[in-house]
């Protein structure tokens, strides 16, 4: 196998182990286990290659060549490496950034199981915190790998003509077979919270502080209590060091303007309302402090509200007096999907055709499977794992059967290939040098993958 085939895999192999966390089936017997790789002080285990083949394959679509285990366990050696490199170079990811994936990523799995943490137990044999534990550092490698990968690759373009190249270079009996796509589009809004409830919040928060202040109440019984931080909660509110820049602005100049062991007024983020309690400052500006976080909630009435101004929208665009893409630029409370017109996009290609199975939320697919094209639904409610109850239409744009990739119908996809093949081109070169400053150890049941060969 040459270099670049399994560096092409590379970034494709971290994203899957992840995505196992919300996908694989619980353990129902004990798997004997060993080591395959150590690369410096980072090791790789039989387990993880296992799991990240089975999910490779079951993501491998129709006409592609299968993967190989070979391929999956070059990759995952070569994120290892560069885990390793990153330590050497210093290139970090924040506690932040990993904190709050790996709370979507739980919320993921807990969805799975209603939200029941003690069937969550029985299912896997594990604790929320020991699976927690689990997903931050698979996150934290995942992360650090797509750091790595885009510092060694920053700058890098394709050109029209560099696409075009790249797609007559493919033999076309050789071209992918894409599945059946859509192009499906979503305005979402968040209903507007009752100034009521917001009152009612800071009313109780304040009382805390009164009670706390006044010996009456501890904080940390208080924070395990009524917080509605899943990550701190549990531990008194704590929330570890954090840099500046880390958290909210908002809570983060109200923590800093405290001294040591004093209690903040309540303030509102996006997260929520916070009562917060500074702990300890370091010489380099990092900072502890802990928190009780409560989180304002719409009422049936707010919820109503919003689906009554979503149907308005849904008629002005249904008669033809607003377009899709600009109600949804201008209207939507969805970031991730409003400045794209609505439309889900693929992040790895930018490209609004997709499978229907690249939607993250299951419920999506089967809406969709029942619309016709051009159909966009009533508003419906769902359940945004962060922010609670939210309101969305949804917009059936297009339809594109099975079929060859082509300039005409593939380009953003293949601009996205032609790029990745850029991308391993440099990233052998990398790896070529980057080998032999760190200490790596296969074990012989791999020495047929000959993954540290130069081919």
């Amino acid at each position: 196998m040459k270099l670049l085939n399994r560096l092409t895999f590379t970034l494709i192999a971290s994203l899957l182990i992840t995505a196992s966390f919300a996908q694989e089936t619980p353990p129902t017997g004990q798997v004997l286990d060993k080591i395959v790789a150590k690369v410096d002080n980072y090791i790789l285990l039989e387990s993880d290659v296992q799991k990240a083949y089975i999910e490779a394959l079951s993501q491998n679509q129709q006409g592609q060549a299968a993967v190989s285990r070979c391929q999956v366990f070059e990759s995952l050696m070569i994120n290892k490496l560069m885990v390793a490199k990153a330590e050497v170079d210093s290139v970090i990811v924040t506690d932040a950034e990993v904190m709050l994936q790996t709370e979507q990523r739980f919320n993921m799995v807990m969805q799975q199981f209603g939200g029941d943490e003690n069937t969550l137990v029985e299912a896997y044999g594990k604790s929320s915190d020991q699976l927690k534990d689990e997903i931050e550092d698979v996150i934290r490698e995942q992360l650090i790998v797509q750091r790595m990968r885009s510092q060694i690759t920053e700058g890098l373009t394709v050109s029209p003509n560099d696409v075009r190249e790249f797609y007559n270079s493919i033999p076309k009996d050789s071209l992918p077979l894409f599945t059946s796509e859509a192009t499906v589009g979503q305005i979402v809004v968040k209903p507007k919270v009752n100034p009521q409830t917001k009152d009612d919040i800071f009313k109780q928060l304040n009382q805390f502080k009164k009670d706390i202040g006044e010996g009456r109440a501890d904080f940390a019984d208080l924070a395990k209590q009524y917080s509605e931080d899943p990550g701190s909660g549990a531990q008194g509110g704590d929330l570890g060091f954090f840099r500046r820049g880390e958290l909210a602005p908002e809570f983060e100049s109200t923590a800093l303007a405290l001294k040591p062991g004093e209690l903040s007024d309540p303030v509102e983020t996006a997260f929520g309302v916070h009562l917060i309690q500074l702990l300890e400052r370091r010489n380099d500006g990092s900072y502890n402090s802990r928190h009780i976080l409560r989180i304002p909630k719409a009422t049936i009435a707010d919820i109503e509200k919003s689906e009554r101004y979503l149907d308005s929208l849904r008629t002005e665009i249904e008669a033809g007096r607003l377009d899709f893409a600009k109600a949804a630029k201008d209207f939507s409370d969805d970031r991730s999907t409003s400045d794209a017109g609505g439309f889900f996009t693929d992040p790895s290609n930018n490209s609004n055709r997709l499978s229907l199975r690249t939607l993250e939320d299951p419920l999506l697919f089967f809406m969709i499977d029942t619309m016709k094209v051009g159909d966009i639904t009533m508003p419906m409610q769902f359940e945004d794992p962060r922010e609670g109850t939210k309101v969305r239409i949804l917009y059936y744009k297009a339809k594109y059967p099975a079929h060859r990739a082509n300039m005409e119908d593939d380009y953003e996809k293949l601009k996205a290939a032609a790029l990745r093949k850029k991308e391993d081109e440099l990233l052998g070169k990398w790896f070529i040098t980057a080998k032999e400053d760190i200490f790596i150890d296969l074990d012989p049941a791999y020495d047929r993958c000959n993954a540290l060969a130069e081919k």
